[in-house]
């Protein structure tokens, strides 16, 4: 409950150390989407348009594997608190095994997913480049889950700084990678959106190389005994799907909302379709950094529940919200006082912008809203997954989605409200579900004692 939070200056330089390599890392993900948007927006809208619909398919399409396999973030912190840390490689082995299974089942929601556009009623141009794009990034998408198994594992044990170097690295050679192969310099011919897809694949798989290189260095293979964990562990394979089946389902289920959301908003036309992906690609610049936060909580609370150690859990919680609302409040005030200056980034070199003016600016003002809602549910989502309370996450959060989803619904296709009335629904209902987590991260459930020895029994 709230009596017990205290600030521990300690504990927040800490969770600091942890957070901010994370949040480096994850604003390299934004940073690589951003940019392969930002080189489809120079082409024109309906190629902008369709990097935010074939990138927003391609993680429905995987979301829920990366949902799973990121849990072994919390498994790896939860072993290092309760004295096990050689159990953490073994938590990656049993993870790549679960990737190995996912092949079929990826390979055929790529084949029904790519007609999936259409099925939206899309501008037929549109169509095809969307469909292009997200075949590409489908099939990098086993090197892409096998990095979210070994970067969670090196978050959980407080390595945050190797996944910075990584994902970091991954950036400095996608972003040059990907103008070549778009726009056809250097000798490479111009592929436009399917180099950028192209691009994108083959920066993950060397991010995976990189990672491979420090989880083989002889000093962590010798502390963590690496070479013994290379081998099927029924406990511990029945343990991670326990708790990362519902972290999984519960991000496919919100990701299919939103996404069935973003597509039925672009349904109105490529200019609300080209607005949308300009105020998600900021959106995304927010976001996706306080997902760092949210990662570098998950390790610290799963280590202090690992340890039985609760007081130290209110500590992280005090100090994961000074940081996220310090960091939002910020980016609020700079999105509502820039946002003309920020929506012109996107304009094309030639064309009609009007239109697509207006209304991305309307809709930065609710993105500046609800900046601080979203930190929050950061940081309660960061705590409760940590400490094992996943299945009142997933019932949860699922429900609020799909509330929402039927509201869109109805906003977008039945009363035909227009775009402006949608975007505000969508807005209301992140402040929604920022109560809802608020509230459960005040009562005693998720602490008490029987619940977390179910979380670390095996």
């Amino acid at each position: 409950m709230l009596e017990r939070l205290h600030i521990n200056f300690a504990t927040l330089g800490e969770l600091f150390r942890i957070a901010l390599p994370m949040v480096v890392s994850q604003g390299t993900f934004a940073l690589m989407i951003f940019t392969d948007r930002y080189f489809m927006s120079q082409i024109d809208p309906t190629h902008m348009a369709a990097a935010l619909g074939g990138g927003v398919a391609t993680f429905f399409s995987y979301c829920f594997f990366s949902g799973l396999f990121s849990y072994a973030n919390a498994m790896a912190a939860q072993y290092l608190g309760a004295g096990e840390a050689h159990k953490g490689p073994k938590v990656v082995t049993q993870g790549w095994i679960m990737v190995l299974w996912s092949i079929p089942l990826l390979a055929l929601i790529t084949y029904f997913g790519s007609s999936f556009f259409e099925f939206m009623e899309h501008d037929p141009r549109q169509v095809e480049l969307e469909r292009s794009y997200y075949q590409i990034l489908m099939l990098g998408i086993v090197a892409a889950l096998a990095k979210v198994c070994i970067s969670s594992y090196f978050v959980g044990i407080g390595r945050s700084r190797v996944v910075m170097v990584c994902d970091v690295s991954c950036l400095l050679l996608n972003v040059p990678l990907a103008y070549v192969m778009i726009f056809g310099e250097l000798g490479f011919p111009e592929l436009g959106i399917v180099g950028a897809g192209i691009s994108t694949g083959i920066a993950n798989a060397f991010g995976l190389l990189l990672f491979l290189v420090f989880y083989f260095r002889a000093e962590h293979r010798e502390r963590f005994r690496v070479m013994e964990s290379f081998r099927y562990d029924k406990r511990i394979l029945r343990r991670f799907l326990r708790l990362g089946f519902p972290s999984g389902l519960e991000l496919f289920l919100n990701v299919a909302a939103f996404n069935l959301f973003l597509l039925m908003f672009q349904s109105y036309g490529v200019a609300h379709g080209a607005a949308a992906a300009i105020v998600f690609n900021w959106d995304m610049l927010s976001f996706i950094p306080m997902v760092g936060l949210n990662i570098a909580m998950i390790s610290m609370i799963g280590r202090f529940v690992g340890a039985r150690d609760m007081a130290r859990t209110s500590e992280v919680i005090s100090a994961g919200f000074i940081i996220a609302f310090c960091y939002s409040a910020t980016l609020a005030v700079l999105y509502i006082s820039f946002r003309f200056p920020l929506v012109e980034f996107f304009a094309p070199p030639a064309g009609d912008f009007s239109e697509i003016r207006e209304l991305a600016s309307f809709m930065m003002i609710g993105l500046s809203t609800y900046a601080m809602a979203d930190a929050a549910i950061q940081v309660c989502g960061g705590v409760l997954r940590g400490a094992g309370d996943t299945r009142w996450l997933m019932w949860a959060s699922v429900s609020l989605h799909w509330i929402m989803l039927v509201a869109e619904y109805y906003i977008i296709r039945v009363a035909e409200l227009g775009p402006r009335v949608a975007w505000v629904t969508f807005c209301v209902m992140i402040f929604a579900i920022a109560v809802v987590f608020f509230l459960r991260l005040r009562s005693s459930r998720w602490r008490e004692v029987d619940k977390l020895e179910l979380v670390m029994a095996e």
